[in-house]
């Protein structure tokens, strides 16, 4: 049985959630261009004996869309109220793409609520950035493009809405049946009404959210928890050791390159449920 619910985050803000199964709790967070619906076979899976709750993160799907602070220390702060509103004081997350840096920052900022940590397929904010460089930053295009001052973004893309967000969907996918087109279009119609939100989720990135990463690797902090990273093998392409870079955030580690292309959750769902049952028998965070 799956249940939904509006959950009260923020003084403006409710995040919309489904929740399913029972057992100790996991914590599955979306990416773009996408919405909880992204998780529909790892969350079948996992909810055999966890609670898996599954929200559309602050600005995208059903959730609340407020005008501003979509920095990922709010947003994660979202997570945190949200598991306690839910019953949970202490819960394993799991975030892929936009999903995962909410989820990085939660590890970073809650370390005593977030017992076992998975990122899919990105690297820590900073990092991201700093790998970008040349002619290689060209297949990160869009991270420049909502990195502009409020304004051109938006109108261009609400202009095309489908088009861009479709772009990244079919680039993205090695499995295109993956993504079969019911879903495509409700990943779409959820991007196209959240134009200026899911903007200024990636504005963020190139601002408030370095600002924070650079102050936690300035003052040494790291992830205290167990962590696992499925990742493709951007490393090769652009030059660096995504390993050694999440290293450097995580002690506490397992790197699991994949083949799949990058919506893994729906084009390795098996994969991905066996790598976070993996995780979460390592011994907990208990801070």
């Amino acid at each position: 049985m799956v249940e939904q619910h509006k959950v009260r985050v923020d003084d403006d803000v409710e995040l919309f959630v489904t929740v399913r199964g029972s057992g100790r709790p996991i914590v599955l967070l979306h990416g773009f261009p996408q919405t909880h619906l992204m998780w529909r076979h790892v969350a079948a899976d996992l909810a055999a004996d966890h609670t898996v709750i599954c929200p559309d993160l602050r600005g995208y799907g059903a959730s609340d869309k407020p005008a501003g602070d979509y920095s990922k220390r709010t947003m994660a702060r979202d997570i945190v109220r949200l598991a306690q509103a839910l019953g949970h004081e202490q819960f394993a997350l799991a975030g892929h793409d936009r999903g995962a840096l909410v989820a990085i920052r939660a590890g970073l900022d809650h370390p005593a609520h977030v017992t076992h940590l998975a990122s899919l397929d990105v690297l820590p904010t900073l990092d991201m950035w700093n790998v970008m460089h040349g002619e290689s930053a060209a297949v990160g295009f869009h991270l420049y493009l909502m990195a502009q001052p409020p304004g051109l973004p938006e109108r261009m893309i609400a202009a095309s809405a489908d088009d861009f967000f479709g772009y990244f969907l079919d680039l993205w996918t090695r499995d295109p049946a993956a993504i079969p087109p019911d879903v495509r279009a409700r990943y779409l119609e959820a991007c196209r009404n959240a134009v200026p939100s899911i903007v200024a989720d990636y504005r963020a990135s190139a601002g408030v959210d370095l600002d924070h990463d650079r102050a936690d690797r300035a003052a040494g902090r790291t992830l205290t928890m167990p962590v696992t990273v499925l990742q493709q093998d951007w490393g090769s392409q652009l030059g660096f050791d995504a390993a050694a870079l999440w290293r450097a955030w995580a002690p506490d580690l397992r790197h699991v390159p994949v083949t799949c292309g990058h919506f893994m959750a729906e084009e390795a769902p098996d994969l991905v449920a066996k790598e976070l049952r993996t995780l979460l028998a390592r011994p907990a965070n208990r801070q």
